[in-house]
């Protein structure tokens, strides 16, 4: 087996102090470099770490160590353990939620319900632990406590992790339909754009659809018409 010990600096403080296999040899079992093993026998490294016997523990076995004090070319064999432990299987299921943190539950609802509404009920309740029950009543405003009420982040309250909030919020952004954009508005036609530019027009100004009428001519007064007398 190519897997470091339990402990291994612990390990190597034990081997260093009780054996007399090389450094090469403790390094290459505990999978540390020579020299960090050799600060170790000079107590430069490790000061402070209490040594962890291989024997007890069995990953090691006496005639192991008595070849490889014999032989400075032996390598160490990590020894395999005789009981061989059942593979946890995690269980789907509601997260656990501590009983101290039980009670900031329905903030925690409130506040993933107003900044996440794209969140499902099923990413809340695996993100809180709750239940469908207190979900919809805090989401009607029918929960007994709605009045009281605070929003506040889950992950600041230990109910979840930043990391399991993102990839919720990210799965529920991929399996959000795609919003069609809207290309009813075009460019404004060229007749209007190369029309001539009437008095005091700023390039601030925004033509509109339709080009303006050209505003009427003042009608042109004589001065026979202005100084003339009124007839009776």
């Amino acid at each position: 087996m190519t897997d470091a010990p339990l402990m291994p600096k612990a390990t190597a403080v034990w081997l260093v102090e009780n054996t007399s296999l090389s450094f090469d040899q403790i390094a290459d079992f505990c999978k540390l470099h020579p020299l960090e093993v050799k600060g170790i026998a000079d107590g430069e490294v490790a000061a402070g770490i209490k040594g962890h016997d291989p024997i007890t523990s069995g990953q090691l076995t006496r005639e192991e160590i008595a070849a490889g004090e014999k032989d400075p070319a032996h390598r160490l064999q990590l020894a395999q353990s005789k009981v061989r432990l059942p593979e946890i299987k995690r269980a789907r299921g509601p997260r656990y939620t501590p009983l101290s943190r039980r009670q900031d539950r329905p903030n925690a609802i409130l506040w993933l319900l107003r900044n996440h509404p794209e969140l499902k009920d099923a990413q809340i309740m695996r993100l809180v632990g709750t239940t469908k029950t207190t979900l919809l009543a805090i989401r009607n405003r029918t929960h007994w406590n709605s009045a009281a009420l605070t929003p506040m982040d889950p992950v600041t309250l230990g109910l979840c992790s930043q990391m399991d909030l993102d990839f919720e919020v990210n799965r529920a952004a991929k399996e959000r339909p795609p919003v069609e954009e809207d290309r009813k508005q075009t460019l404004v036609p060229a007749e209007i754009t190369t029309a001539p530019r009437p008095e005091g027009f700023h390039d601030g100004d925004v033509f509109s659809s339709h080009p303006s009428a050209p505003a009427e001519r003042e009608e042109e007064v004589s001065l026979a018409s202005v100084f003339s007398k009124p007839k009776v």
